[in-house]
């Protein structure tokens, strides 16, 4: 670690049992309750809410698995946050500040995507019109996520972080019980069992409605006051609508390269079934991967085309996308990999998981309303506990410490699964959902902290974006094929899979901790 640690964020040391829970009532604690809720509110509408829709319209498995792969955009939101970061927006900034004018924009473009979702039939119409839906849901969500991460951060002191992060979760899987088990619900009591396309349309049209929570919280607070003076080259508006144009153009040129290289990924998969002994899953992972790679490469291209062509200044590339970056690895050095690593196959286990869970459910024979009652509304209050139990674990005993509880439970309870696989009954649902929701509430509320703890004060909004589109890549690149895996293995072997690929996530916390990476450590 080197001495420019210093600008980061500083540690978070432990307190006493009674500041710990003291700390919840503070109001900026309070606030990222309701503004969680509006981040959590998007996510199920374009995962799990979504595979029931498409599952009951008849689309198979497989195919609504691939389609989760239109939110990659929380994977990727790293490489628009400089845009949210640094671009200003006309009147509205000058009016609400910087980070309140985002989120107001965001979360009325999360409105007008969740509307336009709701007006498009999968089973009778396009499916490509729903997926551009889900597109947009995923683009608006991770963008009102990348401010509402850096409204959190500078919003309050280091040692009110880790309560930040865990009323965030909780305000996080409120939002994902409300478009969860409130839309199992309400879609039940509108269409009954059977499919309704008019029960789906309700529900994400409410849902639409919903956000208006998160917009009447981003009106009610104020703009967060410790953000230090940005300095950038940008001198007027049309350095900055430049920048913009270049991020467009790439942003065209991976899709046109994803989309272009399709035909030639197919035969590529076929190629390497036939001729090389790979099976159906390995062929399909690999080619997908080098249709990715391939894409990024091309994005990025794009991009250095223009700045040679001096299109924008260099300096507006160093100073939105290097020095973040750079940043992160001066302040820790060559332990920044460790870091990164642990960031990456974090959330691995529950993630590759949880994009099946739901199909899971029904296709072991529980109905939506059963569903909603077991599995969401008592998955919230188990997650809500163990949201703010992660919090106070994480303030009273430190945050590696919690992480470390989190990478262990993670594992074992996605192995509670295989119990309703052979005994499906609400009994055991209600076991299994209860244990895997405080498991995952408590991780994710020390993880969320420890990212925050990781974050540079000049370049909150960049660095956390980068670190959970890291977090969420290769998790949910693995997910688009958890479908596949389940009709190729069945989901007893699916489940201990998921399983095993969390074990050495406990290998990289306790790595991480052998490296003296505590956060009083890694800030001196």
């Amino acid at each position: 670690m080197t001495s420019g640690a210093s600008s980061a964020r500083q540690p978070l040391t432990t307190l006493s049992w009674h500041q710990s829970l003291q700390s919840i009532t503070n109001p900026r604690v309070v606030c990222m309750l309701f503004l969680g809720f509006s981040a959590g509110l998007p996510l199920l509408l374009v995962f799990g809410t979504l595979s029931v829709w498409l599952r009951e319209a008849g689309i198979e498995r497989a195919t609504l698995t691939f389609v989760s792969w239109a939110a990659l955009g929380y994977s990727f939101k790293f490489v628009w946050a400089p845009i949210v970061d640094r671009i200003p927006l006309p009147y509205l900034t000058r009016i609400f500040g910087r980070r309140r004018a985002w989120l107001l924009v965001s979360q009325f473009a999360v409105m007008f995507a969740l509307f336009w979702t709701s007006l498009f039939d999968p089973q009778t119409e396009l499916l490509a019109l729903t997926v551009v839906g889900a597109i947009m849901i995923g683009f608006s969500s991770a963008t009102q996520d990348i401010v509402i991460d850096a409204y959190r951060i500078e919003s309050a002191p280091p040692e009110l972080q880790a309560m930040l992060s865990a009323t965030y979760i909780v305000g996080y899987r409120i939002g994902m019980v409300i478009a969860g088990a409130g839309a199992l619900w309400f879609a039940e009591f509108i269409g009954g069992d059977n499919y309704s396309f008019r029960a789906w349309s309700s529900v994400y049209q409410l849902m639409a409605c919903f956000m208006l929570v998160g917009v009447v919280t981003t009106l009610l607070n104020p703009e967060p006051k410790g953000k230090e003076p940005l300095k950038t080259s940008f001198s007027k508006t049309s350095d900055y609508l430049r920048f913009f144009a270049v991020f467009a153009l790439a942003v065209a040129a991976f899709a046109s390269g994803f989309l272009f290289s399709s035909e030639l990924a197919g035969s590529l998969k076929a190629t390497l079934m036939e001729n090389a002994g790979f099976n159906k899953v390995a062929a399909s992972l690999f080619t997908e991967s080098l249709r990715t790679m391939f894409s990024i490469g091309l994005a990025g291209v794009t991009a250095w085309a223009l700045v040679s062509l001096k299109f924008i200044r260099s300096s507006y590339i160093r100073e939105t996308y290097i020095e973040p970056v750079s940043d992160f690895f001066v302040r820790y050095g060559r332990v920044a990999l460790v870091i990164l690593l642990l960031i990456c196959i974090y959330r691995i286990s529950d993630i590759v998981l949880g994009i099946l869970a739901n199909v899971f459910y029904l296709d072991m024979g529980f109905t939506k309303s059963q569903i909603a009652h077991y599995s969401k509304f008592w998955g919230l209050m188990a997650s809500i506990a163990g949201g703010l139990l992660g919090g106070v674990l994480a303030l009273r005993f430190g945050v590696l410490r919690a992480l470390l509880l989190g990478a262990v439970l993670a594992p074992l309870t996605n192995l509670l699964f295989l119990l309703l696989v052979n005994y499906p009954v609400t009994q055991v649902l209600l076991y299994v959902v209860v244990l895997d929701s405080l498991s995952a509430g408590i991780a994710s509320a020390a993880f969320v902290s420890y990212l925050s703890s990781l974050t540079n004060i000049r370049f909150t909004a960049v660095q956390y974006a980068i670190f959970t589109s890291i977090m969420l890549l290769f998790p949910k690149l693995i997910a688009g094929y958890s479908g596949t895996m389940v009709d190729g293995v069945g989901y007893e072997i699916f489940f201990v899979i998921t399983a095993l690929i969390g074990m050495p996530v406990i290998a990289v916390v306790l790595w991480v901790q052998k490296l003296g990476l505590t956060i009083q450590q890694a800030e001196n």
